[in-house]
């Protein structure tokens, strides 16, 4: 089984690396970006067949490892 993990800046907290691609992105000519906020994408291949668990555990990681709640948010897609 597949999923994605998706994980995103929480509203409020500052993302000088989504301002950086912002200039970048302007210096290059695409002057109609507002805003740019950056994050990290994890694609996990799971060897179970049960969704439910498969969410839970993924759950788990995203609060043990991938994902800082304190400052960033995580959505699970499972294929």
């Amino acid at each position: 089984m597949k999923a994605r993990v998706i994980v995103t800046l929480k509203n409020g907290v500052l993302d000088p690396q989504g301002k950086a691609i912002e200039g970048a992105l302007g210096g290059l000519g695409f002057g109609d970006v507002g805003s740019v906020r950056q994050g990290k994408v994890f694609d996990v291949e799971l060897t179970g067949s049960d969704k439910a668990a498969a969410k839970a555990e993924l759950e788990q990681m995203c609060e043990k490892l991938l994902a800082n709640t304190v400052i960033e948010n995580y959505a699970i897609e499972i294929a």
